[in-house]
Formats: C-alpha cells, sequence, structure tokens
C-alpha cells in the first residue's frame, strides 16, 4: 500500500499540462473579455513580478475587499472556476470603479504563478516602479479588451 502512493504521485507528476486550446474547453460561460494566449503569459509573467515585489492581492475575499476600499490595479480571473456565484459579482465591481479586469483559461496557472501550490481564481496586479514597464504593456492590453454587453 506504501509502494501505491509514490507511483499516484510520480503518475500525477507526468501527466502532461493542458495547452491554451485544451483549457479553453473548460471555461465559463461569463469568461469575457478573455485574455489571449500572448496576453495570457504576460499576465501571469506580471504576476510574478508582482509576487516577487508582495504587490497582489490574492482571493475573492482579500480583492473584493481592496476594490471596495478604492485601490488600483488590474483584476486577473481565472475562467474555469465553478460555481460561477463565488466570483461573478467582481467583474461589475471593476467596471463600476473603472478597474481593468481579464479572464485567463485557468486557477491552477493563476495560482502557481502566484507563487502557490493551491489553484485561485482571482488576483489583483498592483502597479510597483519595478516592474512597472510590465504592468504598463499588461494595463493598455487587458483595457484595450472589449467588455462584455
Amino acid at each position: 500500500m506504501a509502494r501505491e502512493k509514490p507511483e499516484a504521485a510520480a503518475e500525477a507528476e507526468a501527466t502532461p499540462e493542458l495547452s491554451y486550446r485544451e483549457q479553453l474547453d473548460f471555461l465559463n460561460p461569463i469568461a469575457q473579455p478573455l485574455a489571449s494566449r500572448k496576453l495570457t503569459r504576460k499576465l501571469l509573467k506580471c504576476v510574478r513580478k508582482a509576487t516577487k515585489h508582495k504587490q497582489i492581492r490574492r482571493g475573492v475575499k482579500e480583492v473584493q475587499k481592496f476594490i471596495n476600499k478604492g485601490e488600483k490595479g488590474i483584476t486577473v480571473l481565472a475562467g474555469d472556476t465553478l460555481p460561477i456565484d463565488v466570483y461573478c459579482h467582481i467583474p461589475i465591481m471593476c467596471e463600476d470603479r473603472s478597474l481593468p479586469y481579464a479572464y485567463v483559461p485557468s486557477k491552477t496557472d493563476l495560482g502557481a504563478a502566484a507563487g502557490s501550490k493551491r489553484p485561485t481564481c482571482v488576483i489583483m496586479i498592483k502597479p510597483h516602479e519595478d516592474y512597472q514597464e510590465a504592468y504598463d504593456e499588461c494595463l493598455e492590453e487587458v483595457s484595450s479588451l472589449p467588455l462584455p454587453l
């Protein structure tokens, strides 16, 4: 029995990660505006940089609290979160306060970019001078995405 556990763990590690196209199959119906493959990479890279400088807000409760307090930043939501009710109010809050937001296909990738082993469904990236160029590039592209009707 003790032998089975390491084998199962090895199989889980050997399982290849899903490609961007495969991740699109698991999206929620509300995942609009969805970041392109290129923008998804840029956003996750920006999340990694922000994490090093402790400039992220992670999780629905924390992001919601700081949106209400008027904090500025880019909100990145995971498109494969179920049930939708958990975070469906976040885009509306962002629109009310003119904050840019975008969906990425995977909550696992979003959590990993934030330096966590746990998946996360929403992250807010705050601006900081050490990665300002990457932040501005992401901000421009996310702002240019069409908002859902």
